[in-house]
């Protein structure tokens, strides 16, 4: 019965407390919560009044707004994750989905998952018996509660069947439906020799689902069922499904599911071609467009994510073509190919979350089995950011790099997945290089180099601090250098191991910007290296009040986030393209409407003249600024300008008028009021 979903939704919802959220967004909730209740103990109630109350209520609860902001969790990749209950999150294929105020997370629990956590240290191929789709809670997107399995082996499916003798299900996702006040899950699967999409559906979003329908071909698909799939929710409640065509995977799709009761998906529209096939087809809306995201079609392994991107609003519109995500290509995605993504609309910015799939049928790829890292747009395209551990704030949107992150990718040579003579990540010095069978911990892979080779890294930013360099070699002997943005050098000899050993170099001092990692063998034999990790230990100076850094988000750089000229703060510094309107902008948050000193710090090295620009404050030209040459690229200034702020958030854009541009600029920083 559909009201009894209403009434698991009152239930629930009866929970929260109105201290927690703002006035202006409870009374509404308040309103629509005493409604349901009243539909939901009302037996002459249509299934439409039902629909009705139930839409209205998660509308209600996903404005609500929370009156504090929020803190911060600590996402760690590269492990295998527990639901609050210490128990392992098995959830491989599926997405992440908001309904009200509660994120629900669906995905497939395969038998192999089981046994390639209690021993990580071979191949599991071929162990994806399903086992059920278990659907987890969660208001933070870090810690999450078991909930139920909507689906089990015992489901039952057309003809008579059931999930336990489907041949395949996975690849899933889940919509609403405000018609029926129905949650319907979309999957592949194979069933009775044929390939299709089965449509699941229940009352509430943690209900056992039940059969909907089973669509084995979509209109415009050369192919019967699909290649990978997913669903996606617009910003208006429609829903589409995500797909690649199932033989060849070369074609990508979006396709309406139908709006009356979302249990069949309409013609499908291609959006792009590529004849070498891609798979983990996925999209994310951010800032307006669309973008499309898939991963190389060889066999689960982790690559680049390729990207499409809207030219226009329309979902089913037109396309750019093929580009490569940005942040992607030096660890092949964190050692991933494309999941799903979860879009967070904050207080304060908006982030994309890249929720990268490891699993890869349990092949002997890493640690985890869902890697999930955080993307963002600091100039005209997204950019993917790296990172085995950060911190997310899912009340601002906000994030920041973890303190045990390890700065170094694709540490531990689990990217190319096969014997390669560049090993992805390091670009090779000379001698041999190679990726060898056999890592520390029964690991797949190590990183080999002989014949006095040598390999190296380039990290293109790293805060100011102390670090430790740590690694697991064995073999003959070698050393590791690691160089900071200001030249400076420390070194760490490797003796001879047979066997594998650990080696350690504390208290590095770096300065902000790009450091280098570099591994050499000492002579015709070969060392062999893994887990290398480049981890903060302490703090370098922390920044003064008010400065909002250009390289960190919600800041836009219509240009590049450099490193490369020593005497910024932060991590990088915006190098804005050579043209008109190439801006620099900045996202200030004011407690009260104000005037207020603006210092923006910048360097201007070139002899051809200053480069005036336009400073806009939300939206509008309050003056213009010349910023004169400083003699060098290496030189400082700060620039000093009054403005009105509102209260809450401000934009201020630095907006060049001429084709030279900007010069390179640092930093902001916001004085206290004036007067």
């Amino acid at each position: 019965m559909v009201e009894r979903g209403l009434e698991y939704l009152v239930s629930d919802y009866r929970t929260r407390t109105p201290t927690k959220y703002t006035a202006d967004s409870w009374k509404p909730f308040a309103k629509a919560l005493t409604t349901a209740a009243e539909v939901a103990g009302d037996p002459s109630a249509t299934t439409s009044d039902v629909a009705g109350a139930k839409t209205a209520l998660m509308t209600a609860a996903a404005d609500l707004k929370a009156a504090d902001e929020g803190t911060f969790q600590t996402i760690t990749n590269n492990t295998f994750w527990n639901d609050t209950s210490g128990n392992p999150i098995h959830s491989q294929g599926g997405g992440v989905f908001k309904f009200g105020d509660t994120y629900y997370w669906y995905g497939v629990h395969y038998s192999g998952a089981e046994l390639y956590r209690a021993n990580p240290t071979r191949k599991y191929d071929g162990n994806v018996g399903f086992v059920s789709i278990p659907v987890y809670s969660s208001k933070d997107l870090v810690n999450w509660k078991f909930e139920n399995n909507v689906a089990t082996r015992s489901t039952a499916i057309n003809n008579g069947a059931t999930l336990g003798q489907a041949g395949w299900v996975g690849r899933l996702g889940v919509s609403y439906n405000e018609n029926t006040g129905k949650y319907v899950l979309a999957t592949q699967a194979y069933v009775g020799g044929g390939h299709g999409v089965l449509f699941l559906q229940g009352d509430s979003p943690t209900d056992t689902f039940d059969y909907g329908y089973f669509q084995t071909q979509i209109t415009n698909s050369p192919t019967t069922g699909t290649g990978d799939q997913t669903v996606f929710t617009d910003d208006d409640g429609k829903d589409y499904l995500i797909f690649s065509n199932r033989e060849g995977r070369s074609r990508a799709f979006v396709s309406k599911l139908r709006a009356s009761d979302s249990l069949r998906a309409e013609p499908g529209v291609q959006i792009g071609q590529n004849s070498s096939g891609r798979e983990g087809n996925a999209m994310f809306k951010l800032d307006g467009k669309y973008y499309h995201a898939a991963s190389d079609l060889h066999g689960w392994n982790s690559s680049v994510a390729h990207v499409l991107e809207s030219t226009s609003g329309n979902i089913q519109g037109a396309y750019t073509g093929e580009y490569t995500l940005a942040g992607t290509e030096m660890d092949y995605s964190h050692v991933t190919q494309t999941g799903f993504f979860v879009t967070v609309k904050g207080t304060k910015q908006n982030t994309v979350i890249f929720a990268g799939d490891r699993w890869a049928d349990f092949a002997w790829n890493g640690i985890g089995y869902n890697q999930w890292m955080p993307v963002t747009r600091t100039g005209a395209r997204p950019q993917f950011h790296s990172v085995s551990q950060w911190q997310f704030n899912a009340t601002t949107g906000e994030w920041r790099v973890g303190p045990a992150n390890n700065y170094l990718l694709n540490p531990d040579i689990q990217a190319d997945r096969v014997i390669v003579s560049s090993v992805r990540g390091w670009r090779n010095l000379g001698g041999s290089v190679t990726n060898v069978n056999g890592g520390v911990n029964g690991s797949r892979f190590a990183l080999q180099v002989s014949n006095s080779g040598g390999v190296e890294q380039r990290v293109e930013s790293v805060p100011a601090g102390t670090y430790t360099l740590s690694l697991h070699t064995r073999g003959s002997a070698g050393q590791v250098v690691i160089t900071g943005a200001d030249g400076s050098q420390r070194t760490l000899g490797i003796p001879s191991s047979s066997g594998w050993a650990k080696r350690e170099l504390t208290g590095i001092e770096l300065p902000g910007g790009a450091a280098t990692v570099t591994v050499r063998a000492s002579g015709a034999g070969g060392v062999t290296v893994d887990q290398l990790s480049l981890v903060k230990t302490s703090a370098g100076t922390p920044p003064p009040p008010g400065r909002y850094e250009a390289e960190t988000a919600p800041a836009q750089c219509r240009g590049t986030i450099d490193s490369n000229q020593a005497g910024y703060s932060g991590s990088g510094f915006c190098n804005g393209d050579p043209a008109v309107g190439a801006f620099a902008e900045f996202t200030v948050n004011s407690a009260t409407a104000r005037t207020a000193t603006l210092g923006v710090r910048f360097a201007h090295g070139a002899t051809s003249g200053a480069r005036p620009a336009n400073l806009v404050v939300n939206g509008s030209t309050v003056g213009t600024v010349s910023f004169e040459s400083t003699g060098a690229w290496t030189t400082w200034s700060t620039k000093t300008v009054t403005v009105s702020l509102n209260a809450g958030s401000n934009t201020i854009r630095w907006d060049p008028t001429t084709a030279a541009g900007l010069p390179n600029v640092d930093c902001l920083d916001v004085g206290a009021a004036a007067g």
